[in-house]
């Protein structure tokens, strides 16, 4: 069986739920598939199990030389693809025909526009963090032209910020494990209880949100926001008044903790604003919700609608005040059963079209006819 390495941008205890079922658990039907983490605390190379190996963080920039001198044949590697990391990627390509293995890059999500939008939110902004910017994205594409294989998440995501990318591509985008689907624990009151997962910022602008919530004519509903900031969380649901009673404010830790939350609501919440880093992705949470059959209301976008059916899968909606609200009414007049059946509708939809044990066996036969 041919080897597969992959060397993430990761740490290696975050929480790996596009890499755990992608590369460790489906592609090793395929291959025989061994993953790099990251560690800030270890000096040495360590090899956690048959699969999965940790450096040094401080190794980032010669991970080729470092998991030489640990005794890795880099030579038994078939393929070596790396994971949003240009850096990483560059020493990857300078030693790929001296070890004879073919080169991929994923990119997940990216990260550093994500950063600098954030910047410029929070009026951090500068020219030179965006000609800086502009200088790294035009020196990761002629890296990327190297390589053998291309593996965004999404093709709006390349035409977005990649559009000069020329090798061969596969899209790569996250799904659900047809393996691992949680029971949706209906409850028996009238209210329909609304789940939000993830971040709370300026970019995100959630404050839209809330303002639709706070809005709703109906008290029949309930809001949960789980966050890695609850204090912030908390000082923004305390500026609208009639929201203090209906929100609910949780910090799930591991993503066994998040799926125990979703898995007790009506309806997940992923509704961003209109701009090219929300839309050329599809959010992990949107996953996460239908593996638990919770039906969404997320932004009306090309890529979700790739995906969705309108009123039958997913509810869509424009950002904005008056648009969320009429949407959320829309849903909270639903019977519970039409609710329900909406995440049926959407969770198998996901299990035809974006599940990971399907992707795994597609991208083995990209990988075979390099």
């Amino acid at each position: 069986m041919k080897k597969f390495l992959y060397i993430t941008d990761q740490d290696e205890y975050t929480d790996h739920s596009f890499i755990g079922p992608l590369f460790e658990k489906y592609l090793q039907e395929h291959f025989d598939v061994n993953i790099i983490y990251f560690s800030q605390f270890k000096a040495e190379f360590e090899k956690k199990d048959e699969t999965r190996f940790v450096l040094p963080i401080a190794c980032k920039a010669k991970v080729i030389k470092e998991l030489k001198n640990s005794g890795i044949d880099l030579s038994s590697y078939s393929y070596v693809f790396v994971r949003n990391s240009g850096e990483i990627l560059k020493d990857v390509l300078a030693n790929s025909k001296v070890y004879d293995y073919k080169v991929g890059y994923r990119l997940s999500f990216p990260k550093r526009r994500a950063k600098m939008q954030v910047d410029s939110a929070n009026n951090k902004g500068s020219f030179l963090k965006y000609l800086n910017n502009t200088l790294t994205t035009f020196s990761e594409t002629k890296l990327i032209n190297q390589c053998d294989l291309f593996l965004p998440s999404s093709k709006q995501m390349q035409e977005e910020y990649f559009s000069d990318v020329k090798t061969r591509t596969y899209i790569c985008p996250p799904a659900i494990d047809p393996e691992i689907l949680h029971e949706n624990i209906q409850h028996e009151s009238s209210e329909k209880r609304f789940f939000y997962a993830g971040t709370l910022d300026k970019l995100r602008e959630f404050e839209t949100v809330l303002e639709a919530f706070d809005s709703l004519h109906s008290s029949d509903w309930s809001l949960t926001i789980s966050t890695k900031d609850p204090e912030y969380a908390k000082e923004v649901i305390d500026s609208f008044e009639n929201l203090k009673d209906r929100v609910k404010i949780q910090n799930a830790k591991t993503k066994d903790e998040l799926l125990d939350l979703i898995a007790k609501a009506d309806i997940g919440v992923s509704i961003l604003p209109d701009i090219p880093l929300f839309n050329t992705s599809t959010p992990v949470k949107i996953m996460d919700y239908y593996s638990s059959a919770v039906p969404c209301i997320m932004t009306d976008n090309a890529n979700n609608s790739e995906i969705f059916q309108k009123d039958r899968d997913a509810w869509f909606c424009e950002f904005n005040k008056n648009a969320i609200k009429e949407k959320l009414e829309y849903i909270l007049d639903l019977p519970k059963e039409e609710v329900a059946q909406v995440g049926i509708n959407g969770q198998n939809r996901l299990l035809d079209v974006r599940n990971y044990k399907r992707i795994a066996a597609d991208l083995a036969h990209q990988l075979n006819i390099l």
